[in-house]
């Protein structure tokens, strides 16, 4: 089936709500600092590069690859999850992918068209050359490069993941699903509403099969509403099985937490490090989760797939990204230069000043009071400040 019939075919499905296609959301363009940046590469999947760096960056320089579910642009959920006012925040380099109609009529990334997620092919070809400008052009660090997503994105970040697994420090997918599972819009609906069960070799092995890359693995944290009509929420735990697969790690949580009222599941390697992490947003339907960061900062506004549940993803994320350390206000206190010392007095001009400062006893001369003026010179005469 080609992608024309694909897309007009989900045009007339009922009620998908993300993955369906809603009209694109309200323009952000005057409300997003992302600018477009034009001959990254040659783009063979024609997508549209968007990026934001702020005036600060903390060391090592760090980039987060953020994409858009269906029916938004990049602009849009920029304003709507609050990325780049995290980046401004905490001092990364964002780069924000977006789809166009003519690829797909809503907008949404082809995680499941076999020309556009294999390695060296497509729009996942295209995503790795953004970050490739990006690294080069701002001086990223190479084991810095994180990626995210919602929806159609997060089954892209599913598949970035995958395809240059050696590129990506960590990911985290938001209602996202599993890589591999679809080649085609059947099994695509299919993984989308009843997300069937794999054993964990084989998913694992969908990933092990789409590069040479043999490890170590990124991290990845998964999110998903356990209200979710469009993507089934069992897809999250088939996230959890592929990269607990990977990671060589037990199916049973090594935690298990609560997260400002929701449920999250972790695992960890040898070294204490979190490798996989979950969070079920429990009652929540397809978005993006919103809500106070732990810093009391709100990033995001409410709307389409863009839901206030009490918790903030987009901060956790960044946190689990290991970049809410550092601050702008406390790089620029560490830049400016020092005060100058106000050195002491030597210590025979302190004793001298201290003792003109004293109240003493009046002195008596011809019938007079204490003269404070000869008791200055006689001590600015002691320090040898005065002949």
């Amino acid at each position: 089936m080609s992608l024309a019939r694909n897309v007009d075919l989900l045009r007339r499905l009922p009620r998908l709500d993300g993955l369906r296609f809603a009209e694109p959301g309200r323009s952000a363009d005057a409300s997003s600092p992302l600018q477009e940046v034009t001959g990254f590469g040659s783009n063979p999947g024609a997508l549209r590069m968007f990026a934001f760096v702020p005036p600060q960056l903390q060391k090592p320089r760090a980039l987060v690859v953020v994409l858009h579910g269906c029916g938004q642009t990049a602009a849009a959920y920029d304003l709507g999850a609050g990325w780049s006012t995290l980046a401004q925040h905490y001092g990364f380099a964002l780069v924000m992918p977006e789809q166009q109609r003519v690829n797909n009529g809503n907008t949404c990334f082809n995680w499941f068209n076999p020309e556009d997620i294999a390695r060296g092919s497509g729009e996942a070809h295209s995503i790795r050359e953004m970050i490739a400008h990006m690294v080069k052009a701002h001086r990223i660090e190479s084991r810095r490069v994180y990626i995210t997503g919602l929806s159609a994105g997060g089954g892209m970040t599913s598949v970035m993941l995958a395809t240059y697994p050696e590129v990506f420090a960590a990911g985290a997918g938001i209602a996202g699903l599993p890589y591999g599972i679809a080649a085609n819009l059947r099994e695509a609906l299919d993984g989308m509403f009843h997300s069937p069960a794999r054993p964990a070799r084989e998913l694992g092995d969908l990933v092990r099969n789409a590069s040479d890359h043999r490890g170590p693995w990124p991290k990845i944290s998964v999110w998903h509403g356990s209200a979710d009509r469009t993507v089934n929420p069992g897809n999250a735990n088939e996230i959890v099985k592929q990269w607990l697969d990977l990671h060589d790690l037990p199916e049973a949580p090594m935690a298990e937490t609560m997260v400002d009222g929701y449920p999250r599941q972790a695992w960890w390697g040898k070294d204490g490090e979190t490798l996989v992490e979950s969070y079920a947003i429990t009652d929540m339907a397809h978005g993006t989760p919103l809500g106070l960061a732990d810093n009391d900062q709100r990033y995001g506004v409410e709307g389409a797939f863009l839901i206030e549940a009490g918790i903030s993803s987009s901060y956790h994320i960044a946190k689990f990204f290991g970049l809410t350390d550092w601050i702008a206000d406390a790089a620029k206190a560490e830049a400016r230069p020092a005060a100058k010392p106000v050195l002491p007095p030597a210590p025979h001009l302190a004793r001298s000043i201290r003792a003109a400062e004293q109240p003493a006893e009046p002195k008596r001369e011809q019938g007079r009071g204490f003269d404070l003026g000869q008791i200055i010179t006689r001590a600015l005469t002691a320090a040898g400040l005065m002949k």
